[in-house]
C-alpha cells in the first residue's frame, strides 16, 4: 500500500474529498494494522464555510486546520466521540475533509458508519491530532489497482445552523456501499 503524497492533499478540497473515496485509512498501533476503505466523506471549505470549524477563526482547537495540508485534524464532539478530518489546500486556508465512514478491511472491530464510530473502531483519538499523514503508523494509502465507483453527492449532515452552507452538496459517498452512515 502506497502512502498518498502531500501534493494529493494540497489541492481543491472538493476534489480531494471525492478522490479519498476508495482509498485506505491505515492505523498501526502496538503492531496491529487496522485498515478501512473510505466510503463516505464531507468537504469543509475554509473560514467562509459557516459549517466549518474554521469559520470561528484561528483557535487552539482549529490551529491544525490552518496548518499545512496532509495532517489529521482530530477533535472530540459531545464530550465522548472523536472525529477525524484531513487538512487540505495551502497553509492558512483552513479547509478539511471529514471522514464519515469506512468499510472494514482488516482488524477493524465495531461499527464504522459515522465519524465517531469510525474513530472508535480505528482507534483514532486526540493523540493523533496534527499527525502528518505522509509519515508512518497512521496514513491514507492507495493500491495500484484502481476501482471506479459511482459517487453520490448530498448535503452534509448535522450542520443545519450553517444557513445556505447546510444545503450545499458537499457530502460524498460510494453508491450502494453498505457501510455509508446515512443514505
Amino acid at each position: 500500500m502506497q502512502k498518498l503524497p502531500r501534493a494529493f492533499y494540497d489541492r481543491n478540497t472538493v476534489d480531494v474529498a471525492q478522490e479519498l473515496l476508495g482509498k485506505y485509512l491505515i492505523h498501526i498501533t502496538r503492531g496491529v494494522q487496522r485498515i478501512g476503505r473510505i466510503v463516505e466523506v464531507e468537504a469543509y471549505l475554509g473560514p467562509h464555510d459557516l459549517a466549518a470549524h474554521s469559520a470561528r477563526g484561528l483557535t487552539e482547537r482549529t490551529k491544525i486546520m490552518f496548518g499545512p495540508p496532509g495532517h489529521a485534524y482530530v477533535y472530540m464532539i459531545y464530550g465522548m466521540y472523536f472525529c477525524m478530518n484531513v487538512v487540505t489546500e495551502r497553509e492558512g486556508h483552513a479547509s478539511a475533509v471529514l471522514l464519515r465512514a469506512v468499510e472494514p478491511i482488516k482488524n477493524v472491530v465495531g461499527r464504522t458508519q459515522g465519524p465517531g464510530l469510525l474513530c472508535k473502531a480505528m482507534r483514532i483519538d486526540k493523540r493523533l491530532n496534527g499527525h502528518d499523514l505522509t509519515s508512518g503508523g497512521f496514513y491514507i494509502g492507495v493500491t495500484r489497482k484502481t476501482e471506479t465507483a459511482l459517487i453520490v453527492k448530498r448535503p452534509r449532515i448535522g450542520v443545519d445552523y450553517a444557513g445556505h452552507w447546510a444545503r450545499r452538496l458537499l457530502r460524498f459517498y460510494i453508491k450502494d456501499n453498505p457501510f455509508v452512515s446515512k443514505r
